[in-house]
């Protein structure tokens, strides 16, 4: 799945700080391979280069 600026997200990193939080994607970044990267802003922080197989659309996002 892709996201845009501006979505809720949650994320899905068992190696984050921020893992099972809900947060805003704040940049889109394509890498020269053509996939995203994303940089999510969460209440306490921020976090850079993560892939669309570790988010998940927010609940309630689109109502």
């Amino acid at each position: 799945m892709e996201f845009e600026e501006d979505d809720s997200v949650v994320l899905h990193d068992k190696h984050s700080e921020f893992d099972g939080q809900t947060g805003t994607v704040t940049q889109v970044v394509e890498t020269m391979f053509g996939d995203a990267t994303y940089t999510v802003s969460f209440e306490d922080g921020q976090e850079v280069g993560i892939s669309a197989d570790q988010l998940e659309a927010a609940d309630g996002d689109d109502e």
